[in-house]
């Protein structure tokens, strides 16, 4: 949520593509063990430039500023589009051209919708679909949050979904954001975190359940009290639920921080993983067949609101094996700092140090990310395996086209060696206004991989912001998602939109046997 931040800075592009001065050398792999709130690092005795830069200087008060000012421009785009009849159009029903897949379904043509979330119950037809929506009326008679999270739930395995409404009207918030959402395995029930804001302008992390199939929820429960602000939160849990774990950053400058439950998300502890000058974004999570934990993760180092000029991307793996009591924080990548964004209100670093991991039933892993080779280079799609739950990777395999930009893999696996993605890439020679969205599956554990599958193949007449090759003309939102159901389908989830202020909808496909 906070990735525009620095466009709110005058700090000419030129700035960040200045010579870099950090050493050439191979920079050791990082690991830290954390013990609660103490931070242990092993490396080897010399401090690459990246880790004595000042520190980011990020924290709360700027976050307020940026989701408001975000707030008020998104919703008056959505307006001015719905004026001039770009923006809500009813529009048919998109037909794929691919064998095997449903086709590109607009959630809903007349809502304003970013960043959506997606789960899928593997024992049942039921998957649940949740985003953020922008400008709809009030969801209460006074005092409801605006942004809010609706939700909607089918139960034919995603190809259809029933009325929305608000996963909580949260009556007296301010807005919700970044929402993320999660069947628990052996049990069907529906675990969601997202961030509630109150009317001061804070805002904090809060988890909700629903055992009844998402019929009803909790009361939000704070993961971590009423602070000034968290960002980006992930979730995971246990297989029966008991043991629920969501790591975010803040309050203070970007830290990680991991919130853990052990009682199926009624009180929650905390632990701080890092007191470090990178600025910590977190983008996926997954709880392997024996307990551990692995949280997806990257991280970057910002001074004065912009990109430190010659640092690197770090692609972190969180790992846990004794149910969060300790944390090891491994380092997979280091990569350069991509292409800018270029689209209205979108800061340089969209596009920048995005992660997922897809765990098999062996324990296997398969870590996806993006980089440039170059700084400010078109980004490449990247995945390293490891066999042994983390402790160590194998070589980057490329899985994106080279010269174009890409972005935002998102990985699930299932079975033994059966995994899944979808990432983001442009069109046409680097072109920031026409991205697509492929699909690639491997049944070897990530060794090999089937060519790409387009999942957006829809007609221009569905929305205004989709060319007339099919290709959309923004991202819309850092997130998107994917998962498998029942009937061993992928389904998948991601946002298509004008521009970074919008508007645009949630999009979703299913298919891919």
């Amino acid at each position: 949520m906070l990735r525009r931040l620095v466009s709110l800075i005058a700090v000419p592009l030129l700035v960040l593509a200045a010579c870099s001065s950090r050493s050439t050398r191979e920079e050791a792999t990082l690991t830290s063990s954390v013990d609660g709130s103490a931070l242990v690092q092993e490396r080897d005795g010399n401090a690459s430039s990246e880790e004595v830069e000042e520190q980011a200087g990020r924290g709360g008060s700027e976050e307020v500023v940026e989701e408001q000012q975000e707030t008020d421009e998104r919703l008056q785009a959505y307006r001015e589009a719905i004026a001039d009849g770009s923006f809500g159009v009813p529009a048919p029903v998109a037909e794929s051209s691919v064998a095997g897949w449903l086709g590109p379904r607009l959630f809903n043509p007349d809502t304003n919708d970013w960043e959506p979330a997606i789960a899928a119950d593997r024992n049942s037809p039921y998957v649940y679909l949740i985003t953020t929506r922008y400008g709809e009326p009030k969801t209460c008679s006074s005092h409801c949050p605006t942004p809010f999270i609706p939700l909607a739930i089918s139960k034919d395995g995603g190809k259809t979904y029933g009325p929305e409404r608000p996963l909580c009207v949260c009556r007296g918030s301010g807005a919700q954001y970044d929402p993320t959402i999660e069947v628990v395995k052996n049990t069907g029930d529906v675990y969601s975190a997202f961030l509630n804001a109150d009317r001061a302008g804070g805002f904090s992390t809060v988890f909700t359940r629903s055992t009844d199939h998402g019929k009803t929820w909790t009361h939000p429960v704070h993961v971590y009290g009423h602070v000034a602000w968290t960002d980006k939160p992930e979730i995971t849990a246990s297989a029966n639920g008991k043991d629920v774990y969501v790591s975010w950053n803040g309050p203070q400058n970007g830290d990680l921080y991991v919130g853990i439950s052990h009682d199926y998300g009624r009180t929650w502890t905390q632990k701080k993983l890092t007191s470090s000058k990178r600025y910590y974004f977190a983008y996926d999570a997954k709880t392997l067949p024996d307990g551990t934990v692995i949280f997806s993760e990257s991280s970057i180092l910002y001074q004065g609101g912009r990109i430190v000029e010659g640092s690197r991307v770090w692609h972190h793996a969180i790992i846990s094996r004794n149910n969060g009591k300790n944390w090891k924080n491994v380092v997979v990548d280091k990569v350069e700092v991509g292409e800018p964004c270029v689209a209205e209100g979108c800061g340089p670093d969209f596009y920048t140090g995005q992660t997922s991991v897809s765990v098999n039933s062996n324990g296997n892993l398969v870590f996806a990310y993006e980089g440039a080779t170059r700084e400010l280079g078109p980004q490449t799609v990247y995945v390293r395996r490891s066999h042994d739950e983390g402790r160590t990777w194998g070589p980057r395999s490329a899985l994106s086209v080279k010269g174009e930009n890409a972005t935002g893999p998102r990985l699930v696996g299932i079975g033994a060696s059966d995994v899944r993605l979808w990432y983001m890439q442009t069109e046409h020679n680097d072109d920031p206004d026409a991205w697509n969205v492929w699909y690639r599956r491997s049944t070897d554990g990530g060794a090999t991989w089937s060519k790409p599958v387009r999942l957006n193949d829809s007609s221009p007449k569905v929305a205004g912001y989709i060319n007339q090759d099919g290709s959309f003309q923004e991202i819309y939102g850092d997130y998107g998602d994917i998962d498998i159901n029942s009937r061993r389908e992928t389904v998948a989830t991601w946002g298509e939109g004008f521009s970074w202020t919008g508007p645009g909808g949630t999009w979703y496909n299913v298919g891919g046997l």
